[in-house]
């Protein structure tokens, strides 16, 4: 009697968040798998596989960050050429999912473009998806293949309760965000704020009101996404309005960081910055003297590895980094602490 082979598990890269997939590979034990990526004159993708892959368990790390269309149709090409070379199952993983925020009509004759994304993923061949802190818990269900949402609440939610802050609050900057931020709340015992805004225009976001006792109390705010900084910084100016203490910590899963949105989040009253590196920091962000600590998820996906529960906590301690900013602020944003973690 011959009993099933379990495919062989590889992980290949795109080009998008290199240095997570090294840090990935190193923490299975094994070599990134053999990949040639380049560009024709003309600009046109061209990939080749520089090993077999048939019938093995490959895994595509790729984040689809900014430059967030050529890294998705790079993310789609990889996924191609796996199944037209007879890979038995393809695993995107997703650290960041580009396109979330449009995961619904807000006004008429826009698109979803969330499920857009998740069709084309499917139908270019992808088997399973791991994604981490999507926007909306929702987009899991825009995909007809399996999805694997992991979260980074927990290794956030330890870091900040090492801190042993007094008179906390952590704060949601929208309604949006409370069923997440409530999980940090509670795990540091705090009560919560909420943010009100409105969109007046694209881009453009007005907190109208707040919701919560901030007086003289240390301020903890955190969103999955910052982009340009403006949503934070408009919850820290009414946070500081209603009298709030000016030593506000920022936390987020997605550093996406766009525009302005360093020299926005240089501001004297925030007094650290917590993200973690599902992409990579900008080069107006760049981290000194950093120390990798990761514990990806890739095994818990791999047959030979049955579904158990698994917590991945930090393999070292918490590392720092500052912000250098091109501005005459004379404080920058600091202490920024860079994990991922994954929660089943």
């Amino acid at each position: 009697m011959h009993l099933p082979r379990t495919p062989s598990l590889k992980l290949f890269a795109g080009t998008a968040h290199a240095e997570l997939a090294s840090a990935v590979a190193d923490h299975l034990g094994i070599a990134l798998g053999g990949l040639q990526i380049t560009r024709f004159a003309d600009g046109e993708l061209y990939v080749k596989f520089e090993e077999s892959v048939r019938g093995t368990d490959a895994f595509v790390l790729q984040p689809t960050c900014p430059p967030i269309d050529a890294n998705l149709l790079e993310l789609l090409v990889l996924v191609d050429a796996l199944r037209r070379a007879s890979a038995d199952r393809i695993t995107c993983v997703l650290p960041y999912y580009g396109y979330a925020r449009q995961e619904k009509k807000a006004a008429p004759r826009e698109p979803i473009t969330a499920k857009l994304i998740a069709n084309l993923i499917a139908t270019a061949g992808a088997s399973r998806i791991v994604a981490i802190d999507l926007h909306a818990e929702a987009i899991q269900g825009f995909f007809d293949i399996p999805v694997d949402h992991l979260t980074s609440i927990q290794i956030i939610g330890d870091s900040l309760v090492a801190k042993n802050l007094r008179d906390v609050v952590v704060v949601s900057p929208d309604e949006g965000r409370v069923k997440t931020v409530r999980k940090i709340a509670g795990r540091l015992n705090a009560p919560l704020a909420v943010g009100y805004k409105v969109h007046p225009d694209h881009g453009v976001s007005d907190i109208t009101h707040l919701a919560g006792d901030v007086r003289g109390k240390t301020c903890i705010v955190y969103d999955d996404i910052i982009s340009t900084g403006g949503s934070i910084n408009e919850i820290i100016d009414a946070l500081l309005e209603n009298g709030a203490r000016p030593e506000i910590t920022v936390a987020c899963t997605h550093p996406v960081l766009a525009g302005r949105a360093v020299e926005r989040l240089s501001r004297p009253e925030i007094k650290e910055l917590i993200v973690t590196d599902t992409i990579p920091l900008r080069r107006k962000a760049q981290r000194q003297n950093h120390r990798p600590f990761r514990r990806p998820p890739v095994r818990r996906g791999h047959p030979a590895h049955p579904r158990r529960r698994i917590r991945f906590f930090p393999i070292s301690g918490v590392s720092r980094h500052s912000y250098p900013v091109e501005t005459t602020r004379a404080e920058s944003a600091s202490g920024t602490l860079r994990r991922m973690s994954s929660i089943t």
